[in-house]
């Protein structure tokens, strides 16, 4: 799923909160969905790409809006 705009701190918070709450009430499953909403920082994005292959983290459903913004958008398919 493509991320199209950056998201703002609170925003990335409120994301993460609501993924807490929602825990809390044993929905876990809808709560990690939320949660890779939260763009992944792209120094992770470059370790998981680095460590576990480019088709792993393209599969695992991360936003990775903020990796392709700081490593240039080609940085998913080399």
């Amino acid at each position: 799923m493509p991320y199209t705009r950056a998201m703002t701190l609170n925003e990335k918070l409120d994301t993460y909160i609501k993924s807490h709450n929602l825990e809390d009430q044993g929905r876990i499953e809808e709560a990690k969905k939320l949660r890779k909403k939260v763009p992944l920082a792209p120094y992770l994005a470059k370790f998981l790409k680095d460590h576990l292959g480019k088709d792993a983290l393209l599969n695992g459903g991360w936003n990775l809006s903020e990796a392709e913004a700081e490593y240039g958008s080609e940085f998913l398919t080399q």
